[in-house]
């Protein structure tokens, strides 16, 4: 009998308890969800930010006008040129307009930046543009990653490149920063896992186009490819002023997603003999992925024709993940709530293409391309 004096009181407690945290749990009950985004919209970053928003708006557009959810979807968006402290301002900024989560930030040291508040705030911070390893190991359980992390796409390419290339020796063009440093401790890992080493190495400073001195540290060594961990403008330079160069003439230059291969593709004038590039999307080109043939539907229903591409198709794709994840949510909205349905999405939730929550994030897949009579050729797919 004692048994029972102990655990009914006990029962009765806890579901008190649990009572009580739903109670003073936050619902949205409202008819808007607003979504807070930082991106890049001017300074040599801005591509990035069009083509995000492009993406993110053309399903949410898309469903808020067929009422996929009881709200309808609102995008706050602020300038962060891809400049951490500013991106630090707009998130306090965010914070005060009661937005239900953060959504697809772009880049390592800006997320980096604001990790501090994103880790002691309850609000979701959503599938943010980019691989860094601090996002996925350890991470708070408020951040949902869709992309695939720097370190698979590296160690992707660098499988490719010495299994199938017999490619041994190696360089790194990347940014200064921890964009920069995520890549290139990943590529360091990948070459070490192969007993090979780093051949050369050279940096630049973000938001500059200051490549000559990295140029001549790489070219000291000869390599037979570089990894370029940087921006799609700095990336673009120095293949163009490598090659001017016979040293450079058969040296592979391979191209994480962060390059942003669209942009790369017309700074160099379709001129993309010897590249490389990895991504985390299927490419959008001659694709019969019905989820892709949704984007591209949507995409120029809503005027977005000219931002086609990778980046915005990973926006869609996260979008649609979002609408799909709050579809799914029984009674009234909550954070917890949508952090579990995101987290739990079936794997055939976007059509064609497989989600599997691994390592704190959705999609697991890397594609390498080569771009040739203006398309981009898939030579390797790894899951």
């Amino acid at each position: 009998m004692w048994k029972y004096n102990i655990i009914i009181p006990l029962l009765i407690s806890m579901s008190i308890l649990f009572s009580y945290l739903n109670v003073n749990e936050k619902t949205f009950e409202d008819n808007v969800l607003k979504l807070g985004l930082s991106l890049p919209q001017s300074g040599i970053m801005n591509n990035w930010g069009d083509a995000v928003y492009a993406g993110a708006d053309s399903y949410f557009r898309y469903a808020n006008e067929h009422h996929l959810l009881p709200q309808h979807i609102k995008l706050l968006t602020l300038d962060d040129k891809y400049e951490p402290e500013l991106t630090l301002e707009n998130v306090k900024i965010l914070q005060k307009e009661d937005i239900f989560a953060f959504f697809a930030f772009v880049g390592t040291p800006t997320t980096k930046k604001i990790l501090p508040l994103i880790n002691t705030s309850d609000i979701p911070f959503i599938a943010p543009f980019t691989g860094a390893a601090f996002l996925r190991h350890n991470a708070s359980e408020n951040i949902i990653n869709f992309r695939s992390s720097y370190q698979n796409e590296i160690n992707a390419l660098v499988r490719y490149l010495y299994e199938k290339k017999s490619i041994k020796k190696f360089a790194v063009f990347y940014q200064n920063d921890d964009y920069g440093e995520e890549g290139y401790v990943s590529l360091l890992r990948a070459l070490k896992e192969r007993n090979l080493s780093l051949q050369g190495e050279g940096t630049y400073k973000r938001n500059t186009l200051s490549i000559q001195h990295a140029f001549r540290e790489i070219k000291e060594c000869k390599p037979e490819a570089v990894l370029m961990i940087g921006a799609n403008k700095a990336n673009a330079l120095f293949i163009q002023t490598a090659r001017k160069d016979k040293v450079f003439k058969d040296t592979l230059f391979c191209n994480i997603s962060f390059g942003n291969a669209d942009a790369m593709v017309k700074e160099l004038n379709k001129h993309t003999d010897n590249l490389l590039f990895s991504q985390i999307v299927p490419s959008y080109k001659g694709s019969h992925i019905p989820v892709v043939e949704e984007y591209i539907k949507l995409m120029y229903h809503y005027g977005y024709a000219k931002e086609l591409g990778f980046i915005s198709l990973e926006s869609f794709l996260a979008a649609k993940s979002i609408v799909n994840a709050l579809k799914s949510i029984k009674g009234t909205t909550t954070r917890k709530k949508f952090i579990q349905a995101l987290s739990s999405l079936p794997e055939n939730s976007l059509e064609g293409l497989k989600l599997q929550f691994i390592n704190n994030q959705l999609l697991n897949s890397v594609y390498l391309y080569t771009y040739e009579d203006d398309y981009f050729k898939e030579v390797y797919h790894e899951n």
